[in-house]
Order: C-alpha cells, then structure tokens, then sequence
C-alpha cells in the first residue's frame, strides 16, 4: 500500500504525467495554428513543476520513497527545476518556427516535450537501476519521436533512424553494465551497491567489467568522444527546435545520473572510473574543438562545440576523489554542476537567436546566414555575441567563470597529472576561440546577405532578452549561483 509520504516526493512527477496526458486530450479539440491553450497549459503545467521542484530543494532536506527506489535531494530538485524552465523557454522558442513548418497540426510537439521532461524527472529522482534506466528510456523514445517530427523531411528521418540505431546501442552498453553490477552485489538499489562493494568481498575484475559499460553509455548520453558520433548529424537533421530541445534539458538529466551512479553508487572504484572520464574529458576537449573550426554549419559547429563543452564537465568529474581523500569531492563536482547549468543556459539564448532568424522556407543554419545581423538587428546580435564570448569562455562573462571553476577543482587537487589537465584544457579553449569569434567577426563586419529586419513576437523578444542578460549578469556576480551549486552538492552527498 502506498503511504502519503512517497506520493509527496513524487509530486512533480505525478503533477507532469498527468498533465501531460490531459493535455494530450485537450488538444485534440484545438484548431488554433499556434495551438494557443496546449501551449498556456504546458507553460502552465511547467512552471508548477517548477515551483514544486524549486520549493523540495529550497527545504534541503532528502527524502527516500518506494522502498529507497525514488529520491528527493536538493542536487536532484535543482535539476529538475532547471529542466522545466529550459524546456519551457524552448518551446517559447520554438512554437513560430514549428508553425511555419506544419509541426503544429498537432500538439505533439507539446506533449513529446512533457513526456520526455518526465523522462528527465524519473532519471535524476532514481535510486534504483531500473528506475533510472526507465527515465532514460522514456526520455529517449520520447526524443526519437521528436526528432522525427517532420515526417516529410529527409535529413530529420534519416537523423531519427541515426539517434535510434547509436541510442539504442548506447542504452544496451548501459543495460549490460548494470545488470553485471547487480551480478556482483545482488541488489539494485544505489545506496546497497555502495556498501556491497564498499564491503570489498567482490572480485575488483567483475566489478571494473561492469563499470566500463556503464561509463560507455554515460559517455554517450553526454556525447563524448569517442561515442560522439550521433551529436553532428542529430544536430544538423532535426528541425532546429527539436536539436534544442534535445541539446538542452536532457544534458542536466545526463549530469544527474553520472552522479547517481558514479559518485552516490561505486565511489569505491573512483580510482578506476576517474581514469576514463579523464581520458573522455581530454579527447572531447581535442576533437570537439579542432572538428569545429572545420564547420560552416552553424548547428554542426554548435554540436562539436557541445562534444568540447562536455569534456570540461568530464574534468571536473573526474577530480573528485584524489588518493582515495574525498575533499576535493565538493569543489569538483559543484564546479561541474555549475558548468553544465550555465551551458544550458547559454545554449538556449544561441540557439534561441537561429531559430529567431529561420523563416518559412529558410533555415537559418549557415554561418554566413547571420552575416550583418548587427545591421539588421542590433539586440539580436549582441545577444548572439554574448553567448559566442560566454562559450568561449572570455570574461566577466558565465561561461568564463563555469571554467574558472573547472579549473580551480584540478588545481586544488594538488595533483601533477590534474594541473597538466587543466593546462591542456586552457589551451583547447584557445583552439575553440576561434569558432566562436567567427561567428560575431560575420554579424559585426560581413555585409547582410538580406535588407529585411528581423521580426519576433512579443514572449520571444522578451524571453530572449531576459536569457542573453543572464548570462551577462551571471558572469558579472556568479556568487549566488556557484553557491546554490556547491549548496546542493554539499547536501547531497551528505545523505
């Protein structure tokens, strides 16, 4: 019999199923073209979410449900949250352009989104194997789906059958070790695997076997080298809101459960694990960054981008534990967290901008497409600006700070090997400077291809301008996010 507690600390995630599904009803009765009211009431639907997610970790407290197979912690709460506010900023985003493209006939666009949130929500709250691997999957059918929206377009099926086949591959490497850690310490449950290899009674052979298909299909899920392949061709082949849609949230989600698994669950072997996130972290920062230069396609850039801005979330990962000390645990996977929530937050302004700029007929996907923005729009272009500096990682602004941090955790680590990482990982960032100031050296000096100005809609411009001054204000005074990051950390481990 289920007791009022566990059906408290699953509220978000009952209030977003059932939402989602009632949604799914009420729109069959829509005839808008914009879907007006699927829209309102998923807005509506996320930020109650929101607010109940953001209230749970504001508390502090960690709560287990369902016999220790769901939990609520601040880490976890936060996540949530900022999931829910960037798949409701994306699909602010994203509702013209999808218009324009008779991705509306229906509200699946909506309801695909909510469900592939729920996804997200079951993935970071899982104790348990099963629980996690059933949020993964739910958030990747759900994408699969997404991605394969417009039906009549070639390069957006051919990127779904690419994202399914890869996906599919990735979730069996993940399957596969989890059912060999469950071999070795009977239990599925995160907190029991812990002790039981904590306990040392279990072969390390059988236990390390395990764990490499387990970081494979971590590896994937935030796209790092050498499992990059599908971030490319996904990126480029859906339709822009959709590459948003899964370039954004679910690299919170993927965040969530490296540390469920990794750090909440076989801490014991950090020795082994860290090794492969360091040698994923150096590759990404190497191939995402030299690959990228070679782009002309904005979003095929974006994605290589993506492959290097995930190497430095693997570094910071992989400094937690050093000579089996945990103190430098807090610093390293705060900093971590906080690169991954700015990133996101960045990644929705910059990709925000060309789904502003894409038109009925025309994808707006070609660097040269922004070519004398600044002429045409001078706060559209300074917001594209913003975002190319912050991923570079130039000051005062967040992106500049989110490395900083990475950094400062190798650093504090005290560590030869650690120190020549973040050497290595300052100089790929110059290498990745170059792409980004392409990008505004063709909105501030190439003349326009096209006169006309850009238009957007009154929530659009207003959104976009609030997302573009967050990452300018952010960088300016990070105190109040790098604090709520190493805050939630903190807490989380504690429990």
């Amino acid at each position: 019999m289920l007791d009022t507690l566990s059906l408290f600390v699953v509220a978000p995630e009952i209030v977003l199923a059932v939402m989602a599904c009632a949604i799914l009803l009420v729109d069959l009765g829509v005839k808008s073209r914009l879907r007006d009211l699927t829209h309102v009431l998923t807005l509506a639907t996320l930020a109650v979410v929101t607010w109940l997610c953001a209230s749970a970790a504001l508390e502090g407290s960690t709560q287990y449900a369902f016999g220790k197979m769901v939990v609520s912690d601040p880490m976890g709460n936060w996540l949530k949250a900022f999931a829910a506010v960037a798949v409701g900023v994306t699909l602010i985003y994203s509702r013209p352009y999808a218009a324009d493209r008779d991705m509306l006939r229906g509200g699946e666009l909506f309801t695909l989104s909510l469900f592939s949130l729920l996804g997200i929500f079951v993935m970071v709250s899982g104790s348990n194997f099963l629980v996690i691997y059933l949020g993964l999957e739910l958030l990747t059918l759900s994408s699969y789906a997404l991605v394969a929206l417009r039906r009549d377009n070639e390069k957006a099926t051919e990127a779904a059958m690419k994202y399914f086949v890869l996906g599919a591959m990735a979730s069996g490497f993940l399957l596969y070790g989890l059912s060999m850690m469950y071999g070795a310490t009977g239990s599925l449950n995160i907190d029991e695997v812990f002790k039981a290899i904590g306990s040392g009674r279990i072969k390390h052979e059988v236990l390390v076997f395990g764990l490499v298909f387990i970081v494979a299909g971590l590896a994937f899920k935030l796209g790092a080298v050498p499992f990059h392949m599908w971030i490319p061709d996904v990126y480029q082949g859906a339709p822009t809101a959709v590459t948003l849609m899964i370039g954004a949230a679910p690299e919170l989600a993927a965040f969530g459960i490296v540390i469920r698994l990794l750090v909440e669950g076989l801490i014991p072997l950090a020795i082994d694990w860290q090794q492969m996130l360091g040698l994923l972290a150096i590759a990404s920062l190497l191939v995402g960054n030299l690959a990228a230069i070679a782009q002309t396609n904005l979003k095929r850039m974006l994605a290589y981008s993506t492959i290097a801005q995930m190497g430095f979330v693997l570094l910071g990962l992989s400094a937690g534990v050093v000579n089996g000390s945990t103190a430098n645990a807090h610093m390293a996977y705060s900093a971590s967290m906080f690169y991954i929530v700015t990133y996101v937050l960045t990644t929705l302004a910059t990709f925000g901008i060309i789904l502003l700029l894409a038109r009925e007929g025309f994808e707006s996907e070609e660097i040269s497409d922004l070519a004398g923005l600044n002429q045409r729009s001078p706060l559209f272009a300074g917001v594209m600006a913003i975002c190319m500096f912050s991923l570079a990682g130039i000051p005062p602004l967040v992106g500049f700070y989110a490395k900083l941090a990475v950094l400062q955790a190798l650093v504090g680590s005290g560590q030869a090997l650690y120190i020549g990482m973040a050497i290595f990982a300052v100089m790929a960032s110059l290498v990745g400077a170059f792409y980004y100031l392409r990008v505004v050296k063709v909105m501030y000096f190439d003349s326009p291809i096209t006169v006309t100005t850009v238009s957007a809609p009154t929530d659009v411009r207003v959104v976009l301008s609030i997302n573009g001054a967050l990452v300018l204000i952010l960088g300016i005074v990070p105190g109040g996010l790098m604090s709520l990051c190493a805050d939630a950390v903190v807490r989380t481990l504690a429990s």
